[in-house]
């Protein structure tokens, strides 16, 4: 039978899971810890959560079932932070009506990034990025901007549908390129199509 994990250790990937899901702006439940952990009992999670709270590394909000947040004197907090709405979703498929259906915000680390810039996040659908490493269900952190660079990846709005696709232009005219074998580049009349921002994070949770 192989030794178990030391506490400390464990402890310490339960931290790292919490900090990535909390700066991801997805604050998972006791239970989810739980599971994420192979933990027999939701006391166990609850334990080292509790722990770590005593530590200082984590802080618990009574009376919310996702209470735990990362310390204002954490490291994370260091770099400015920007809240980015969170407008429902995104077709990576086939093109889609656009659905602004704000589900709450997204913590974005500013860094270097302009003050004046403004940005959003959408919720992926669909398979037709997955070359490009973005999968359904993940969120697009996107700068809203009119024009892009051929070679970026942008949200576009082509009629009245929404979009997330590889900007190509061949020969001055928009081509909406996918980053799967088994999709079809979108090749939008100039008219018909307008860039609503560039993707600049991608961000998962796994479950």
């Amino acid at each position: 039978m192989s030794p178990k994990t030391p506490p400390g250790e464990t402890r310490e990937k339960i931290y790292q899971f919490m900090r990535d899901r909390l700066l991801g702006g997805l604050p998972p439940s006791v239970r989810e810890v739980q599971q994420a952990f192979g933990f027999k009992a939701v006391q166990t999670a609850q334990a080292h959560l509790e722990q770590l709270v005593a530590e200082g590394r984590l802080v618990r909000q009574q009376g919310r079932s996702r209470g735990y947040t990362l310390p204002e004197t954490s490291p994370d907090f260091a770099t400015p932070t920007v809240f980015a709405p969170l407008l429902g979703h995104v077709q990576a498929g086939d093109l889609t009506a656009a659905i602004e259906d704000r589900e709450g915000t997204v913590p974005v680390q500013r860094g270097s990034r302009s003050k004046s810039e403004q940005l959003f996040a959408l919720r992926v659908r669909g398979e037709s990025m997955i070359g490009a490493g973005i999968m359904p269900d993940d969120i697009v952190i996107v700068r809203m901007q009119s024009s892009a660079d051929s070679g970026d990846i942008v949200v576009a709005l082509v009629g009245d549908d929404a979009t997330v696709k590889r900007l190509s232009i061949k020969r001055g005219r928009v081509v909406l390129m996918p980053e799967n074998p088994d999709f079809e580049p979108i090749i939008p009349h100039p008219d018909d199509c307008r860039i609503l921002g560039k993707v600049i994070e991608v961000r998962r949770t796994l479950s």
